[in-house]
Order: structure tokens, then C-alpha cells, then sequence
């Protein structure tokens, strides 16, 4: 199903914002902690696809739970800012190959130790756009 016909106006905006950026951050907990990391993201269907590395085990305390995941471009010039927060269940997924092309090159290294990408599906229940100007 096309995700015009998924989307409420402030979803379609927030699609058409994120493809504006490549990453962002996805919000978790871990111990009852909360955790900030980053992910690149690609909007794929009535979701929102995440990579992120494997190694601290960030996708471990994602799986089958709520998170949150914020892009934005406040580090650019622009004259109006504006940030994305979406807000929904995270699967541990493996995209499909067009999926994968579209993220792109992999990070060579993350903290020092090789990039070993981990893939999640991010399903939107809540989505909010911010803008500043």
C-alpha cells in the first residue's frame, strides 16, 4: 500500500524531511537507563528502516519495544529549522536488497572498532514535526 494513503499530512511531512537528512538518533533504555544513539535511517513503505551498529548491543534493548528516533537539520543554514520525532515498536528486520542499496556506504568504524550494521524497522505509532524559525 502507497504511504500517501498510510499518512496523515504531519506523517507525509515528516517523510519528505527525513529524506532531507541521512541520520539520527534513536532513544532507548537499557537497565532502566536511557540511551542515546545514533542511526542512519531510510523511509521505506509505512516505515522507517534503521542502521545502526551492532557491537554495544543498542538493538538488544530495541527489539519488540517502544522507541523514539529524532532527525533534524539544526546544524544547517537554513533560514527555518526543523526537527522529526517518531515514536512506535522497533523489530530487529533484514531489508531487502533495493532497501540496503539505499542506505548507502557503511561507516568504516564506530567508536574505533569495525562497523557491523544491525538493521531495525521502526513502526511509527506517534510522528511530530518541530520547526524553528
Amino acid at each position: 500500500m502507497p504511504i500517501e494513503d498510510l499518512c496523515s499530512a504531519e506523517e507525509l511531512r515528516a517523510v519528505e524531511l527525513l529524506s532531507r537528512v541521512r541520520y539520527g538518533r534513536l532513544a532507548t533504555t537499557m537497565s532502566a537507563m536511557l540511551t542515546v544513539v545514533p542511526a542512519r535511517h531510510v523511509v521505506s513503505g509505512d516505515c522507517v528502516l534503521l542502521r545502526l551498529h551492532r557491537r554495544p548491543g543498542y538493538h538488544h534493548a530495541c527489539a519488540g519495544t517502544v522507541v523514539a528516533y529524532g532527525a533534524d537539520d539544526l546544524d544547517s543554514a537554513a533560514a527555518v529549522h526543523w526537527s522529526v520525532q517518531i515514536t512506535g515498536t522497533a523489530e530487529l528486520t533484514l531489508p531487502a536488497d533495493d532497501e540496503l542499496t539505499r542506505f548507502g556506504p557503511s561507516p568504516r568504524h564506530v567508536d574505533g572498532e569495525p562497523f557491523e550494521p544491525v538493521y531495525m524497522r521502526l513502526t511509527p505509532r506517534f510522528v511530530t514535526v518541530h520547526t524553528l524559525d
